[in-house]
């Protein structure tokens, strides 16, 4: 229920991602976790060591931020992973919304399972609605 959270609680509670269409509704600095397809993965020589992805999912996309640090520990998936879950921070700049990341799990393998009859992308991605 969109109304259970409060500031000191995650939102939704990971696993769980959020639909991107619902970003606008947790507070900022909630932590939220969203899941999604690879679009584009930048990194700019002019952003310091950060880099910027964007997934998306059946409701449209989430931009996110990953700090140098965080790039390290979780490589792997940023440079290979095609399906992405990330938990993170929710940080607001006027109406842009963008996922700080904290942690970032490659799922790709989930694509199969997608594939499969009677699987919906939701079930499998535990999604919300």
């Amino acid at each position: 229920m969109l109304t259970d959270y409060t500031p000191l609680s995650d939102w939704p509670r990971p696993p769980s991602a959020i639909p991107h269409a619902r970003l606008d509704e947790p507070p900022g600095g909630a932590r939220v976790t969203v899941a999604g397809l690879v679009l584009v993965r930048q990194r700019p020589g002019t952003a310091k060591g950060v880099t910027f992805l964007t997934l998306e999912d059946e409701t449209g996309v989430a931009n996110v931020v990953i700090w140098r640090k965080v790039f390290e520990r979780f490589r792997r998936a940023v440079v290979a992973g095609r399906l992405l879950r990330v938990t993170g921070r929710l940080q607001r700049d006027s109406e842009v919304v963008h996922v700080v990341a904290e942690r970032i799990e490659d799922i790709t393998d989930m694509l199969d399972e997608l594939l499969k009859p009677g699987c919906g992308p939701k079930a499998r991605m535990g999604w919300t609605t």
